[in-house]
């Protein structure tokens, strides 16, 4: 996720939270490479185009309603065929974390560059971060430009959907886990290492990391 949100140029804001569905209009402005009326002249003959248009469209049938959306800006070479990111909520939920909502984060591009391609995510509300969990536990659904394109991505996001039971679940037992001080300062320097490969940290020591910057933040829980 972490490159999808480089290049993707919108930020969520924390009005978007609890907010309604997107209108088509919204859409349109905010990702209007989700209109493209034809695919990118680069694809090949073997590429199936089908709009996301359309594919919102099944998915709002299917309980999945849009709630943000960005597209990749700069350095794109055509606007109307790049790659954009929608997130979506399902209409009615019944997993209630405390400061978390599940979601099912929708990529895809008219430009060859990629498949449509379906992640479980989690919008934390008090930071308005995008948070995408482990490929290894819910994996990503990728549906090629082939086929039957619509019913395969309304199966996967039902299919994610079904375990955001589990995801809730995970949650939930790390808000239980109380972490030791000397574990916490290991977490913390495994985090910078990982930030700063190769033992360029510039200066940054683990207690500086676990240091609360808003009341959300107070607490030794993983």
């Amino acid at each position: 996720m972490d490159t999808v949100a480089q290049s993707l140029s919108r930020q969520p804001s924390h009005s978007s939270a609890f907010r309604n569905a997107l209108t088509p209009e919204e859409l349109r402005q905010r990702v209007p490479a989700a209109f493209a009326p034809t695919a990118h002249e680069r694809t090949s003959r073997a590429y199936t185009f089908l709009s996301t248009e359309r594919v919102l469209r099944a998915l709002e049938q299917a309980g999945f309603l849009p709630v943000e959306a960005r597209q990749a800006g700069r350095g794109v070479a055509s606007a109307l065929h790049a790659r954009h990111l929608i997130r979506l909520r399902r209409r009615v939920e019944t997993i209630q974390l405390r400061d978390s909502i599940a979601e099912i984060l929708f990529l895809n591009s008219h430009d060859g560059t990629s498949a449509y391609q379906l992640r479980a995510g989690l919008f934390r509300v008090v930071c308005t971060n995008g948070l995408v969990v482990s490929a290894g536990e819910f994996p990503i659904w990728r549906v090629t430009h082939r086929g039957n394109v619509v019913d395969d991505v309304v199966q996967g996001a039902l299919e994610i959907s079904q375990r955001f039971g589990v995801l809730a679940a995970s949650v939930e037992r790390m808000e239980r886990t109380r972490l030791e001080e000397d574990q916490r300062l290991n977490f913390a320097a495994e985090a910078i290492a990982l930030r700063f490969p190769g033992g360029r940290d510039a200066g940054v020591r683990p207690a500086q990391l676990l240091e609360p910057r808003r009341p959300e933040d107070v607490g030794n829980d993983l």
